[in-house]
């Protein structure tokens, strides 16, 4: 069993940038590919990135987040990062890392996180 604590979230103004941090424990982290998801109230939750185990080009990204947000992982560290550059209002929701099988459905994941709220003000 994965447990997932996601820190770093927080109040920004338009522009500003943030880096989410997830802590992974009680797994093989270098076996889990690893993604970020949004959710605002009354909307699924939406993909936002992810990166494969394997190293090479493992890197994706939802259309609206390319250019402005990197997904990293330290499997040494047992962490996984998202860096937010050039936030927008529309970027608010709370993030939530989630450890499993790579995919844009949030059903294809295995394990998630309890979520940080990142508010990005106008």
């Amino acid at each position: 069993q994965v447990q997932l604590v996601e820190s770093g979230g927080g109040l920004v103004e338009a522009g500003g940038s943030l880096t989410l941090s997830c802590a992974a424990s009680g797994g093989t982290f270098n076996m889990y590919d690893m993604g970020w998801f949004r959710q605002v109230p009354g909307k699924e939750r939406e993909f936002v990135a992810s990166i494969f185990s394997w190293s090479g080009p493992n890197q994706y990204y939802r259309d609206s987040v390319k250019g402005r947000f990197t997904i990293s992982r330290d499997n040494a560290k047992n962490a996984a990062y998202l860096q937010m550059n050039s936030l927008k209002a529309e970027d608010t929701a709370i993030y939530y890392c989630a450890a499993g099988a790579a995919g844009i459905t949030a059903g294809r994941w295995d394990y998630w996180g309890q979520g940080t709220q990142v508010t990005v003000s106008s």
